[in-house]
C-alpha cells in the first residue's frame, strides 16, 4: 500500500525568533527513516508552495483493525505514526533537525483505512504551519490532518 502525505502552506525557509522558539535559517522537511534520525526522505525547503511524499508500507490484518508496517513508520503497533522532521541545512550541506511533527496512524478512522487496504492508497492533507507561523510539530491528529482514501 501506499501513503502519499499532501502538505501545505511551509512556513518559509525562515522563521525568526518568538517565545519558546529560537528561530532558524534555511529551513527545510523531510519524513525521517525509522531508527535513522539523520535519514531523511524528500526533503523540501521551507518556502515551497507544497511538499508531498509517497511512503511504501505494509497493511496487516490485526484484531483490532489493519497494522501499517514500513521503513519510514515509526512506533508499536495501535501506536504508529510518521514523523516530520524539520531541520535547518548548514552551509556543509548537514541537516540540524530541530523539531518533528508527528503523524498518528491511530487518528485514521477505520472505515478509511479500510477503504485504504483495499484501494492501495492512504493520502493524508495538512498544513505544514502552525497557529503561530512556525513549522508544525507535536501531535498532528484531525483537525490538522485529513486521511482518505479513493474508492477501491
Amino acid at each position: 500500500m501506499l501513503i502519499r502525505i499532501e502538505a501545505s502552506e511551509l512556513p518559509g525557509r525562515d522563521c525568526g525568533q518568538a517565545p519558546g522558539f529560537p528561530g532558524y535559517r534555511n529551513i527545510q522537511v523531510g519524513v525521517q527513516r525509522r531508527d535513522r534520525r539523520d535519514e531523511i526522505l524528500g526533503l523540501h525547503p521551507g518556502d515551497a508552495s507544497a511538499a508531498v511524499w509517497e511512503l511504501e508500507v505494509t497493511a496487516t490484518a490485526k484484531e483490532a483493525g489493519w497494522d501499517l508496517l514500513g521503513p519510514y513508520v515509526q512506533g508499536r503497533p495501535g501506536a504508529r505514526f510518521v514523523y516530520l522532521s524539520w531541520g535547518a541545512l548548514g552551509d556543509d550541506g548537514v541537516l540540524s533537525m530541530f523539531r518533528r511533527a508527528k503523524l498518528h496512524f491511530d487518528a485514521i478512522p477505520p472505515n478509511v483505512l479500510e477503504h485504504a487496504v483495499h484501494s492501495g492508497m492512504l493520502v493524508a492533507r495538512l498544513s505544514l504551519t502552525d497557529s503561530r507561523g512556525q513549522p508544525l510539530c507535536a501531535a498532528v491528529r484531525p483537525p490538522l490532518i485529513d486521511w482518505s482514501a479513493p474508492a477501491p
